[in-house]
């Protein structure tokens, strides 16, 4: 239901605890339209069975309730893993409830009787606080580790048949192993499969297994409880609801990886010092350098983990026989360093062009993007790659006479400068490469 709350509450669920049907009836019809989804419990024994089935955003509790109060089930459940963000309904006002709502860390209290739209507002608030503390956590470390947000570009046919086979994935929960050479875009391709699934509104989170600390890897990952109660969320909380990306996957200890495996199947995580497993939403993603064959042969990656996490491999290519790739990318790394650094950009004319479409880059996007920048800091681009042509800009890339010598060339590259080879992969006559040669005087 679209309305002043926007879309505040529309992925929220929620479990409204109170032993009066009518009550838990007439809150179901309120928040039902506007939210992801919402269940009932008429009693605090119902509603623990309820948190053991799943996780909830949201609480709204009655206070006084056959059995005990509501504050007597929160403090209850605290201590067991309970971390949801608590709403209390109470017609009883009094200061000592309310100091005693605080201790336990209720968000918020609507009196008995209300309106619709006070318990509404109740609820926006608090969600309001509880996705402004997430996000804030993850621009926080999405600042720290200075994420690369670049589109995964490419006009060759291995990055279109790239972008077609993660299109199909997209709205699948599968999880997806990206494998290939350091620099190739693993991150990327992971975070453009994350744009255009159903979880784009939802957070992104990208680990380097890599750069977490040996001892506190568990911790980072999955959480902790504080001695008083309260949840440090790990990554894997943070993430709930979009994707979490495991990249460097290989380099997890043994003891992770079975922790791992565990989540994959159940799709629950336990902090560390918490009681309560709590349920995920989460679309798990993963990048790996390595040859994980090799490790799992070797016995140091387990066997049954890569199995699980392999059922989809995404094999990103080397930027090495993608000229087109490489003149698209160089546009782009050209015109974002100028913008970032406030310097003024390089000709990228067609000789720098056909220099950069023929180099090799064992580093791949990561080198040609580095090279970009370096060029832009210093001025001028290295020997190797400096050019005196006279047509620069979109004519330089874009020209069809340009585009084909580059590819012509590119694939002469491929055929150690065998003209009838060359000629036989394009299609064309050995002539018509002499020809094309003499004209470039190449």
């Amino acid at each position: 239901m679209a309305d002043e709350y926007g879309n505040t509450l529309s992925g929220a669920s929620i479990l409204v605890i109170d032993d009066e049907v009518g009550m838990r009836h007439f809150l179901t019809k309120i928040l039902e339209p506007r939210v992801k989804r919402v269940e009932q419990a008429a009693s605090p024994k119902e509603a623990s069975e309820r948190l053991d089935e799943t996780h909830f955003d949201l609480v709204i509790l009655d206070n006084i309730m056959p059995g005990g109060t509501g504050l007597d089930w929160i403090t209850e459940q605290r201590r067991k893993g309970f971390f949801a963000d608590t709403i209390l309904i109470t017609a009883y006002a009094d200061l000592e409830t309310a100091i005693a709502a605080l201790r336990v860390g209720v968000s918020d209290f609507v009196l008995k009787p209300f309106r619709a739209n006070q318990i509404l507002g109740a609820v926006a608030r608090t969600l309001d606080r509880k996705y402004l503390r997430r996000d804030n956590a993850l621009l926080r470390r999405e600042l720290y580790h200075s994420a690369d947000n670049s589109q995964l570009l490419g006009k060759s046919a291995a990055l279109t048949d790239i972008r077609g086979m993660l299109a199909k994935l997209a709205p699948l929960p599968t999880p997806i192993l990206f494998t290939g050479p350091s620099g190739t875009g693993k991150e990327l391709a992971a975070r453009h499969l994350h744009h255009i699934s159903d979880r784009a509104d939802q957070p992104f989170v990208a680990v380097n297994c890599a750069t977490l600390s040996p001892d506190r890897i568990a911790q980072e990952l999955f959480g902790r409880v504080e001695a008083d109660g309260r949840l440090i969320p790990g990554l894997f909380l943070l993430a709930d609801g979009g994707t979490l990306f495991l990249d460097e996957v290989a380099q997890l200890p043994d003891q992770l990886q079975a922790a791992l495996l565990r989540v994959l199947e159940e799709q629950r995580v336990r902090p560390i010092g918490g009681e309560r497993e709590i349920p995920l939403n989460l679309r798990l993603l993963f990048a790996t350098n390595a040859d994980l064959p090799d490790k799992v042969a070797r016995g140091q990656f387990r066997a049954d983990l890569y199995h699980r996490i392999n059922i989809v491999n995404i094999a990103m290519p080397p930027l090495m026989g993608r000229p087109e790739d490489v003149v698209e990318l160089a546009a782009l790394f050209m015109s974002r360093f100028s913008l970032s650094l406030g310097m003024p950009a390089l000709d990228l004319d067609q000789e720098t062009l056909l220099k950069l479409g023929r180099h090799d880059w064992p580093g791949n996007v990561r080198e040609l993007k580095n090279l970009i920048e370096r060029s832009v800091i210093l001025g001028e681009f290295p020997e190797e790659f400096a050019g005196s042509g006279t047509v620069t800009g979109a004519q330089a890339i874009e020209n069809l006479d340009l585009v084909m010598q580059r590819h012509i060339l590119h694939v002469l590259d491929q055929c150690d400068g065998n003209r009838a080879e060359a000629a036989r992969r394009l299609g064309v006559s050995r002539k018509t490469i002499d020809r094309k040669m003499a004209v470039w005087d190449a």
